[in-house]
């Protein structure tokens, strides 16, 4: 049991039982006429505004007081009684079953390796509180990579009552022999037979209590996406008395044999049942149809995001621009030091609602796309279509995948890595993932698409995006090209071996895959981004306002650049924009905008045809908007990405050398563009 302490300190939630009542006693009266008295049990449902009043559930019904009145009752936090550990082979469905039992929202996907740490909640039933651990997918008890080691030190160093190991109903046999070993290993174990929907559409039936027989350990047949059929299980979860079994001894190979003859004897497959989904797989991972329907992918899934992002981050735009007009004439009114409103609203918050308008609507198109290519399994099919490319290089096929998530966010790319068990394969795919844009990069890199080179006209949006797809492939070609170079000195070794597992393809949950990746990816990159460009913000407008000798510190430090600028094809204000936009990539063209023009505040463009009159006006050519395209494609990744790789690596050095890397590599390709243009 935990201290005593008052109601109003407990979070939402929360179990607790009431220690002490502190107040006179017509006011315990009070409370004991509502049944609020020692001893009885409590949960705290939910807090108001401000905190007060705070609603809780007792005796069967729920209550509100206000927070001054729940500082004098004083309970003890209910310990949980119960730990249940989630373990089971990768793409079984474990972190749906976990988001189900819990009520939290673990992000799901439709390809192997998807949850590379742990993850904890509560489950909340019949008055009790029990701890629930989702843990990565494992083959073996026995770790062999990063995951695995992950599962094996939480059931190893984590003590806990019981374990539910989850398993294909469609392929139970790994999940069987899985079943198997914890059982040898001493665990208390209840079988868990995940997707039985699918398995009843393959005409596949399943004796669950002659399983449960040969096992000697409770067996339930769910469907995760259903909670309805979760309830038998959690039933079990909390009644469950039984005790774990003696350990004896079974290895890896003698489970699987065993597992074998149990499905042999308990599981019946239809013969009439056909496999659609290898009739898929001979078009998408076909010899002549993978490579183009990956570009086409790509080029839908780019013109969708153009084309749908304009409009609402126009509303965004004029949205945040209503709110600094208003807050600017309330200021004057309150006559606030100009310094201090200009430093907060022109600053700070004029500087973040403009990343917020050009990054929100984007990546809310972006990234649900992209997680419907999860949802369905083709993630793993391109990791398939492009290992042959990854081992020429000495590289893991899955580093596709990886790569691919970093079109979303660099430092979510990142830490995917952990999916390669190399781990010199690992540090490649980590070095070389900024190679890759993140979407921070897309909005000034389609502005420039669109002044320079797609035109105005009806097809403008399908030029750029066909452009851009071509961009994309040159990033995926000098990924690869890097990944060779590095493979070939600083990390020398062969390619390991390639092990994926190809889930089958799913009717993808539209409204779950919207919600989740919108709150998943969406709100967290976006919070990182607004976090990274407040103080920015602050910086360039103090910049913009702080002058010497009639110039600014930032048209100072534009000129400054110049010189080193214009070796890469570019000017002094935009090498500065790139330096400053080092926090987060998505200001590194109003903070050019700000010095062109000589405001005082980041400054948006009005228009496409605006920016390309101040562009050109300023000096701008075809070659300096080639460089330009070039340097946005391979520059150093964001601070974000960096720590990241920080944190994966523990190493300095291989945090610099991700930082080294792109830059190098984009001031070279944009040194020989100068150089060919001054040949020609």
């Amino acid at each position: 049991m935990y201290d005593a302490e008052p109601l109003s300190a407990l979070p939402d939630g929360c179990l607790a039982v009431i220690s002490d009542i502190r107040t006179d006693d017509n006011e315990k009266k009070r409370l004991a006429e509502l049944g609020i008295i020692i001893d009885s049990k409590l949960k705290v449902v939910m807090h108001g505004s401000g905190g007060s009043p705070i609603a809780f559930e007792i005796h069967g019904v729920t209550l509100a007081l206000r927070k001054e009145d729940c500082d004098k009752i004083f309970v003890q936090r209910l310990t949980h009684k119960r730990t249940v550990l989630l373990v089971g082979n990768p793409n079984v469905g474990k972190s749906t079953i976990f988001n189900a039992m819990t009520g939290l929202h673990q992000h799901t996907g439709n390809w192997c390796g998807k949850t590379v740490s742990g993850a904890e909640g509560c489950i909340h039933i019949q008055g009790e509180q029990i701890r629930c651990i989702d843990t990565p997918g494992t083959y073996a008890i026995d770790a062999s990579s990063a995951e695995e080691a992950i599962t094996a030190r939480v059931l190893r160093e984590i003590p806990h009552d019981l374990v539910i190991c989850v398993c294909d109903a469609t392929c139970p046999v790994r999940g069987i022999a899985l079943a198997l070993e914890l059982q040898a290993a001493g665990e208390h174990v209840i079988l868990c037979m995940n997707l039985m929907d699918e398995a009843a559409k393959k005409e596949i039936k399943t004796d669950l209590n002659k399983i449960s027989m040969h096992l000697h350990m409770p067996v339930f047949g769910v469907a995760a996406k259903k909670k309805s059929t979760l309830r038998p299980l959690l039933d079990a979860v909390v009644n469950d008395q039984s005790e774990a079994s003696e350990p004896y001894t079974l290895d890896h190979v003698a489970a699987i044999q065993k597992a074998s003859e149990i499905c042999a004897d308990t599981i019946k497959y239809s013969t009439r049942c056909k496999n659609h989904d290898r009739q898929i797989d001979k078009f998408v991972a076909g010899k002549f149809w993978k490579y183009p329907i990956m570009i086409c992918l790509l080029l839908l899934i780019f013109w969708v995001t153009m084309v749908g992002a304009n409009y609402p981050s126009a509303l965004l735009s004029d949205f945040f621009a209503a709110i600094c007009t208003a807050l600017r004439n309330l200021a004057g009114m309150l006559h606030c030091p100009q310094w201090l409103s200009g430093a907060i609203i022109d600053g700070i918050l004029r500087g973040t609602g403009w990343v917020v308008s050009v990054m929100l609507p984007p990546m809310a198109i972006f990234f649900p796309m992209f997680t419907l290519l999860e949802d369905v399994g083709l993630l793993p099919r391109i990791a398939f279509n492009l290992d042959h490319c990854c081992a020429k290089c000495r590289a893991c096929g899955k580093q596709a995948l990886t790569m691919t998530m970093g079109f979303g966010c660099n430092a979510v790319g990142v830490t995917e890595c952990r999916i390669i068990q190399s781990k010199r394969e690992r540090l490649i795919a980590i070095l070389t993932n900024s190679l890759v844009p993140c979407n921070g990069r897309f909005p000034a890199l389609l502005a420039i698409l669109s002044i320079f080179f797609a035109g105005d006209d009806m097809l403008s949006s399908l030029r750029s995006a066909g452009i851009m797809t071509l961009l994309i492939l040159l990033c995926v070609a000098v990924t690869f090209a890097a990944s060779m170079f590095l493979s070939r000195t600083f990390l020398r070794g062969q390619p390991s071996s390639f092990i994926l597992e190809l889930p089958p393809y799913r009717k993808p949950q539209i409204g779950h895959v919207i919600l989740r990746s919108v709150l998943d990816r969406t709100i967290f990159v976006l919070g990182r981004a607004v976090m990274t460009a407040a103080p920015v913000s602050l910086l360039i407008w103090m910049l913009a306002n702080i002058c010497i000798c009639g110039q600014s510190l930032l048209q100072w430090l534009a000129g400054f650049m110049e010189p080193p600028g214009a070796l890469i094809g570019l000017d002094g204000v935009m090498l500065l924009a790139f330096l400053l936009g080092l926090p987060a990539n998505e200001i590194v063209l109003p903070v050019a905008l700000t010095a062109y023009l000589g405001c005082s505040t980041l400054t948006d463009y009005d228009s496409l045809d605006s920016l390309h009159s101040l562009l050109t006006s300023h000096g701008w050519t075809m070659r300096t908007a080639v460089c330009f395209l070039i340097f946005t494609l391979f520059h150093s990744p964001c601070a974000t990405t960096l720590l990241t790789v920080y944190k994966e690596t523990r190493s300095k050095r291989w945090t610099f050398a991700a930082f080294l890397l792109p830059t190098v590599i984009g001031i070279t390709l944009c040194m020989i563009i100068v150089g060919i243009t001054h040949l020609l």
